[in-house]
Formats: C-alpha cells, sequence, structure tokens
C-alpha cells in the first residue's frame, strides 16, 4: 500500500482512511455530507496525489498525442488543457484523462491512479515514433481546491491573478512561496476552484499554507467519499463504474471529446459508432420514491425485464433525492422515460433526467 506526502496530516486529522487504487486514502474526516456541502458552498480540499502523470516531450510529442488521444490536441495552446481518453483496440476505453499543453512540444497527461501501469504500457506500445515520454507519477502530489471560494480563499497565496484564469486552462506560477507550480482551473466537483501539482518534497509545506489562507473562508479538508457523490451530481464518468475497457465512448456520451479531425488508435470503429448509433447509452435517473440505487443494482422496465445495470448511485447531498446513471438500450434513454431499480426485493420507479443533476 502506497502513502502519499500527505498521509500522516490526514491521519493526524483523524481522517477515516481506507485502501484506493493501492493508496493509503482519506474517504473521509467529518463526514460524508458536510464535506461535499463545504464544497458547494465554500472551500474543501481533496488529496489526489495517488493520480498518475505522464510527461510526453520532443519533436514528436504531438504525435504521439494525437495517436493515442481521443481528442484533438493541436487545438491546445500552451496553457490550456482538455478532457479526452485512451481509445483501446476492440471499441472501449483504456481510461480517461486530462491533456495540459506545458510549452511548445512538451504534454502532461494525468491519468487515473488504478490505470497507471495499463496506460504507461499502452501509450508506450504505440510510441512508434520515439517520443521522449516520462512518469512522474511517483514524483508529483496533487491538490484540488475546489468550491465557489477557492479564487478568493488562495489569491493571497499568488502573483498571479487566478480571477483570470479561465476554465480548463493553467499557469506555472508561484503558489504558497513555492516557484513553477502548476495552477490548473480544473477540477472533478462542478464547483470551481483548481488543481495544484507539485514535487512531493513541497506538498506539506503547501498544504498548510492552503489552510492557513482558507481559515477565514470555511476551508475543509475532503475525502474521497465526497469527491464521489460531487462528480455523481454532476454527471462525470468514474472510470471503473460508468466507463472501462468494453464501454463505447458513444455509449458513455463521451462523443463530445471524440475528434475525427486526425486519426488515433483504433477511430475506424468508432466512426462507425457515430454514424451508425449504439444499441445502449449511459443515462441518469432521478428516483420517484425516497431510496438509494447503489452500483450493481438491475435496471428493469415495466413488465420486470432487465434492462441495464446501475453504474453509480446514491443520495444526492444537494438534492435530498437518489440519483443515479447505468447503462439502458437506447430506446430507453429519452428523458422521461420511466424506468425501475431492483432494491432487495422492491422494484422502485425512477425517471430518466438530463444531466447535470445538480445547477448552480
Amino acid at each position: 500500500m502506497k502513502n502519499t506526502a500527505l498521509t500522516s496530516i490526514h491521519e493526524s486529522l483523524g481522517a477515516k482512511m481506507v485502501p484506493f487504487a493501492g493508496f493509503n486514502m482519506p474517504v473521509q474526516y467529518d463526514g460524508v455530507n458536510i464535506e461535499h456541502q463545504n464544497v458547494r458552498e465554500h472551500v474543501g480540499v481533496f488529496d489526489v496525489s495517488h493520480m498518475g502523470e505522464f510527461l510526453i516531450s520532443g519533436p514528436n510529442s504531438l504525435e504521439l498525442v494525437q495517436r493515442v488521444s481521443s481528442n484533438d490536441a493541436s487545438k491546445l495552446t500552451v496553457g490550456g488543457a482538455q478532457y479526452a481518453y485512451l481509445p483501446n483496440e476492440t471499441g472501449g476505453i483504456v481510461d480517461d484523462m486530462l491533456v495540459y499543453k506545458i510549452k511548445e512540444d512538451e504534454y502532461l497527461l494525468v491519468v487515473n491512479a488504478s490505470n497507471i501501469d495499463k496506460d504507461w504500457a499502452h501509450i508506450s506500445k504505440h510510441n512508434t515514433m520515439n517520443a521522449d515520454i516520462k512518469n512522474l507519477s511517483d514524483d508529483y502530489s496533487l491538490l484540488a481546491i475546489q468550491g465557489p471560494k477557492a479564487v478568493e480563499a488562495m489569491q493571497s497565496l499568488t502573483s498571479v491573478d487566478l480571477s483570470a484564469i479561465k476554465f480548463y486552462h493553467f499557469e506555472v506560477a508561484d503558489f504558497a512561496g513555492i516557484d513553477h507550480v502548476i495552477i490548473s482551473a480544473t477540477g472533478y466537483t462542478g464547483s470551481g476552484g483548481f488543481e495544484i501539482y507539485c514535487k512531493n518534497s513541497e506538498a506539506e509545506h503547501i498544504w498548510k499554507k492552503v489552510f492557513e489562507a482558507g481559515a477565514s473562508f470555511g476551508i475543509k479538508p475532503a475525502g474521497l467519499a465526497a469527491r464521489d457523490t460531487l462528480r455523481l451530481e454532476m454527471g462525470y464518468c468514474l472510470y471503473g463504474n460508468d466507463i472501462d475497457e468494453t464501454t463505447s465512448p458513444f455509449e458513455a456520451g463521451l462523443g463530445w471529446v471524440t475528434k475525427f479531425t486526425k486519426p488515433f488508435v483504433n477511430y475506424e470503429q468508432l466512426q462507425n459508432h457515430k454514424e451508425n448509433g449504439v444499441d445502449r447509452k449511459l443515462v441518469a435517473f432521478e428516483m420517484n420514491d425516497r431510496a438509494i440505487p447503489r452500483g450493481g443494482y438491475e435496471i428493469k422496465d415495466s413488465s420486470n425485464k432487465d434492462i441495464g445495470i446501475v453504474t453509480s448511485g446514491t443520495m444526492s447531498p444537494s438534492l435530498g433525492v437518489g440519483i443515479g446513471m447505468g447503462y439502458v438500450p437506447a430506446v430507453a434513454a429519452t428523458p422521461g422515460s420511466n424506468i425501475y431499480i431492483q432494491i432487495r426485493k422492491k422494484l422502485v420507479p425512477a425517471t430518466v433526467v438530463t444531466l447535470p443533476f445538480y445547477k448552480k
């Protein structure tokens, strides 16, 4: 079990620690709902240092990124980021990721912790153009400072105007007295804020400075459980739950980051998915009665026929209703459609809705 550079701090704060993707990670501190609402209303800080980082550089760097990424990295300017995924050779998804253009001929790919080794092998296999690739995952820490007060709370720590960093853009700048920190206006909560990339040796210092600066803004640490409820309220996919090696990106609603402006791994099959449609789709639903859908629960139609499986589900802390996502036949994917969730021995009605569940 790996620790992050901040594990001792989490333990000193009384966090409940759990194994996650090979790491010892904080799942909660004061409670999921408290941490969730604090991110929605104030500012919360997540240690997501378990995420993986690959640096791709040199004259052939863009060629490799274009080969393995579903999105079109040629559209990025220095200081820009984009969401994308790594297509596999069978019509599914190796992983989803962020692509950052650090400078000309230098890109940072940020991948999921559970897939670091698999992603590295996949990208290396397709590196026939001999781009320079480095796995920095063990050397860097990542803090997600999320919430509507993040800009105001963190401004005293940097000379950069945080309010001027647009969504999906970043600056390499001073932060908390450390030079050359990546300050990225990204995150997986839907409540705004920043992600801070720094060296492991700098993480504890930055964590402490972040909490000093945010003290008068209601800052609290937040664990993986609140991160999951926050992303689900936005309808953001979680790899291993909502998308995986067997999922077509066009089933998962990821056509918007699939750009056929250049060839990439298995683009012909995915183009066929786009042009001819897919048989099932990932839908969002709200429970009509007070009930909590969980991943793995069966989705049924009105005649009690199995039509799918819940991939993610929870009781929404913001909305106070059960929400979930799951795959159903395309004919049942229209918003307003009625479906049923098998919860123990009871069929509980639910309605297909448009995303996001949470609207500011």
